[in-house]
């Protein structure tokens, strides 16, 4: 998939946290989390400007899915230690989930590719691919970006309407 693509499955993936999200805070709250959650979905195919890295080598595993996690999940802690220990685990480990997942979400749409995903490897080598379209498959591309825009929306106002 290309960025209008990833962007849409970030979103579709981040729907029903931006649900929980707008019940629990607020629709502005949710909204701005799924801006977030759309400017991080290309982080895997950096692995395309950094010289020995294979395309859809490391960067699309399930490993590195976690180490993103981990790194957000840091940096979640150290700015909810403002709000004490509680605060800390808190924010980190929903940042954990935050950059776990915008990596799950890319390689969910890699998938749908006939190139597909190696998401265990180096340390199991399946291949998995639904090989449904091409990544550069325009169509294809902007209908997973409306998907992820109206699934996201949806949830958010659905979310900010329950009367909590």
């Amino acid at each position: 998939m290309y960025q209008k693509g990833h962007i849409g499955a970030s979103l579709v993936v981040y729907a029903p946290f931006g649900f929980v999200l707008a019940a629990l805070a607020s629709m502005e709250a949710g909204a701005i989390v799924a801006a977030a959650v759309a400017s991080t979905a290309m982080i895997p195919d950096l692995d395309m400007r950094v010289p020995f890295v294979k395309h859809r080598g490391i960067t699309h595993t399930v490993w590195f899915a976690l180490a993103v996690g981990a790194v957000f999940g840091v940096a979640g802690a150290i700015l909810g230690l403002q709000r004490g220990v509680l605060g800390a685990v808190l924010f980190g480990g929903v940042a954990f989930l935050f950059g776990a997942l915008t990596v799950v979400s890319h390689l969910l749409a890699d998938a749908l590719t006939p190139m597909g995903i190696e998401p265990f490897a180096p340390v199991r080598d399946d291949h998995y691919t639904l090989d449904l379209f091409r990544a550069a498959n325009p169509v294809a591309n902007y209908a997973l970006l409306g998907l992820g825009a109206v699934v996201a929306a949806g949830a958010l106002v659905a979310g900010a309407a329950l009367p909590l």
